[in-house]
């Protein structure tokens, strides 16, 4: 039996494949047919095979299969036609609600007036961009074009005012420019005092996301630490009770910069009560020679001598000959990390995280150059960035009061 050259044999589910079904698909979504044209063109079995094909693997939206975007000519009768409207007219005034009720709530927890603000931001911006009529939007939303233009120019006094600040920021972003925002908060606060400009720490958060400010923290780690030696390694004496609060505890460790001529080794000590790095070497290389150097800027301050504990981790240098004898003809306790554990040497770690992440971000050409870019970082951090953990003083307060204290007892 032969079949009509005019009509197609009827297919199963089983007869369509995946890349036919894709096909059909394409065809539609181009519009080269609508989905029932394609059911008789390709003699498709069932009414609705396409448009459940369509809905599965279309890239359109075919919830509304009379809404083809590039076949506006519907066949809705006019019932259908209504009965669409007033489904989408409901949907519509349901994420009206929604909307309204998510800004409700965060005027009611995040301030007064809030959606005020918003709407008269939104309105201004949208008609700024020719995309709404003014008088037509205050008409729908429930407020005067006055209020508008009044709210409008309190923005404009207020983004006059707030200028200065950027000023101020840029010139502590000289000196610091990584420095994060609380930080630049207390910096800054006096000046925001003496201008009777009224902005809290959030306000300024705001204000410095919205001028491009805000800096993001780079985070890098490699391991410098080599502990797998034969020489002696001290116990942990802060975690003895009493000793972590010994007077004067130096906390001391390794990190990497580099520079067009290579890798180079920065050697820290730090004062854990003030924060203040009190030594630091540059060089070449970790041998113990240079190492020490360090240590050896840091005892020139007598406040340390017969009085302090040292603390770093395993590494062989802090555990050689040169370097311990150079803490015993001091009379400083060394103590050191159980085994290879950064947390056990937390304080030394942050020291070199802030240098690396806020001050050393730019590459030098040599180490020459890179040690005057040291020099310049490890002053600006003990003299002008105020840390946290010292409610908000710097450094180099902390130590000289310290030292005040000592010359008084």
């Amino acid at each position: 039996m032969t079949t009509s050259s005019n009509q197609r044999p009827k297919r199963t589910q089983r007869d369509y494949t995946l890349a036919f079904k894709l096909g059909v698909v394409q065809r539609v979504e181009k519009g080269e047919m609508t989905y029932k044209q394609a059911q008789v063109h390709f003699g498709i079995q069932g009414t609705s095979t396409v448009l459940v094909w369509l809905r599965k693997h279309g890239r359109l939206d075919w919830s509304k299969p009379f809404q083809h975007p590039l076949m506006p000519s519907s066949k809705e009768t006019p019932a259908q036609k209504i009965k669409r409207l007033e489904k989408e007219l409901a949907d519509e005034k349901l994420r009206n609600q929604i909307l309204n009720g998510m800004v409700d709530i965060m005027d009611k927890e995040y301030g007064a007036g809030l959606r005020k603000k918003l709407l008269i931001r939104y309105v201004w911006q949208a008609k700024e961009r020719k995309e709404i009529s003014l008088s037509a939007a205050c008409r729908v939303v429930g407020i005067s074009r006055q209020s508008v233009y009044q709210a409008v120019a309190r923005m404009e006094h207020r983004g006059t005012e707030l200028s200065v600040i950027k000023e101020w920021v840029l010139y502590w972003r000289k000196f610091m420019p990584q420095l994060g925002t609380r930080k630049l908060y207390k910096l800054i606060k006096q000046k925001l005092i003496e201008h009777e400009i009224k902005l809290g720490r959030d306000g300024f958060f705001t204000y410095l996301k919205s001028e491009g400010l805000l800096v993001k923290p780079k985070k890098s780690f490699i391991k410098t630490t080599f502990s797998k030696h034969w020489m002696k390694k001290h116990p942990n004496l802060l975690k003895e009770e009493g000793l972590h609060n010994a007077e004067h505890v130096l906390v001391s460790d390794i990190t990497y910069l580099e520079s067009d001529q290579g890798v180079h080794y920065l050697s820290l000590v730090t004062d854990s009560g003030s924060r203040k790095i009190v030594g630091h070497h540059l060089s070449l290389d970790m041998r113990a020679e240079n190492v020490v150097k360090a240590l050896k800027m840091a005892v020139k301050d007598k406040r340390y001598v017969e009085n302090s504990i040292h603390h770093s981790d395993r590494g062989v240098q802090y555990c050689s000959a040169i370097y311990q004898d150079e803490l015993k003809a001091n009379g400083i306790q060394p103590s050191m990390t159980d085994g290879y554990d950064c947390y056990q040497n937390a304080l030394a770690e942050r020291i070199n995280g802030i240098l690396k992440q806020e001050f050393l971000i730019y590459r030098c050409k040599t180490i020459e150059e890179l040690k005057v870019l040291v020099d310049e970082s490890i002053k600006i951090y003990n003299e002008m960035r105020p840390h946290l953990s010292l409610d908000m003083e710097t450094p180099n307060q902390v130590h000289n009061r310290k030292g005040q204290l000592l010359e008084l007892a």
